[in-house]
């Protein structure tokens, strides 16, 4: 067991694609601003602010982005989202493009367009080319993709630079929920081409709910009309008696009131287990488990859902049981101490670096037991 995740006894977590259990670091990183808070107030707030800065560069540097001036410090994916697709300024006819294996944070903030006569597009992407059928429903009306980096049932994993290409090169936005992808596997934002990324970090980045991150390039950000104001988002923060004002040109024009210094304390602490470990090993090792998973499976006689290319997928392995009984499979690792998920039509396994080996055979054997 690893001694950042002394779970329970008896426990099998396999579901950080749904909420991740926190490190010890974070456990003691959130206890410890409540007790400084409960002592102290707010009289460290200096300290503070050095904590979210660290967390904002911490984000820039998980994705690779230029500067953590381009790192906005969201409540959830949804909210970034949202931010995104009512800040634009959109014409009846006008489409989005999304894939058909969505979660519904990526896809019900879209569809909240149809009102202005904004088409949403589900391109099919299970056949053995999804990034052409993603380019393939663009057309000259198209203002935005919008895609999971890694879709959250079966795991696939999307190859976003030639989908980012497309876009750039015909000005659509390239908006990328990489929330299934940051924490498990590298993320390289510009060659992503991606103009806004958005991601919470409750799952594989190990933090708590509540606290998200929203990258926005420059040139897309300014796009985006605010639709929510305050003391924090503006340029000059801190002058209260100023009262001439304007947007802060950074990121940081997307919060609008007082940051949530909880989530960020404990999702500063998770990262910095992810820095120390290094996104590469952490991605090896999952990588690790996630082979093993899906030879053993194989090898039961169980029924892949999550492709089985190395390229294709990160931390997710979804599969049926061999009889069909997904509900009595699902059932049988529940009262084995598995903690999993049924989603993608199937039973969804979501390890991560630390899991032990031992357990993963666990969890296989007990599908049938």
């Amino acid at each position: 067991m690893h001694p950042e995740f002394p779970l329970q006894d008896g426990l099998i977590h396999l579901n950080h694609a749904a909420v991740a259990p926190w490190p010890q670091r974070t456990v003691h990183a959130v206890a410890g601003f409540a007790m400084q808070n409960g002592v102290a107030g707010s009289l460290n707030y200096p300290q503070w602010l050095e904590v979210e800065a660290r967390l904002r560069r911490r984000l820039a540097h998980l994705i690779d982005a230029p500067s953590p001036d381009d790192i906005a410090l969201c409540k959830n994916t949804s909210e970034a989202l949202s931010l995104i697709a009512w800040g634009l300024t959109w014409q009846p006819g006008d489409n989005v493009v999304i894939s058909d294996q969505e979660f519904p944070s990526n896809r019900i903030v879209w569809e909240s367009l149809t009102p202005l006569g904004v088409e949403v597009r589900r391109a099919e992407i299970g056949g053995e080319d999804p990034e052409g059928a993603i380019i393939a429903a663009c057309d000259g009306r198209t203002r935005v993709v919008a895609l999971s980096a890694v879709q959250y049932g079966v795991g696939l994993k999307l190859d976003l630079p030639p989908i980012g290409d497309h876009c750039r090169k015909r000005g659509i936005l390239f908006v990328v929920d990489a929330i299934q992808q940051l924490g498990a596997a590298p993320f390289d934002v510009e060659a992503a081409q991606a103009d806004f990324v958005a991601a919470d970090g409750h799952k594989w980045m190990l933090g708590p709910e509540g606290i998200a991150l929203f990258y926005s390039r420059p040139e897309a950000r300014a796009q985006l009309q605010l639709r929510q104001f305050g003391w924090h988002m503006v340029e000059h923060v801190g002058d209260f008696e100023r009262l001439d004002w304007q947007p802060a040109a950074t990121a940081r024009r997307f919060e609008p009131g007082s940051p949530n210094m909880l989530g960020i304390y404990g999702l500063e602490a998770s990262l910095s287990l992810l820095e120390e470990v290094g996104i590469d090993v952490v991605s090896r090792r999952i990588g690790e488990r996630i082979e093993l998973l899906i030879g053993s499976l194989q090898a039961a006689g169980h029924r892949l859902l999550t492709p089985r290319d190395p390229a294709r997928h990160a931390g997710i392995v979804t599969f049926v049981p061999r009889d069909g009984d997904t509900h009595g499979a699902f059932a049988r690792l529940q009262q084995a101490g598995v903690f999993c998920a049924p989603r993608g039509g199937g039973i969804r396994f979501s390890p991560h670096f630390h899991t032990p080996f031992s357990q993963l055979d666990i969890a296989v054997n007990a599908v049938e037991k």
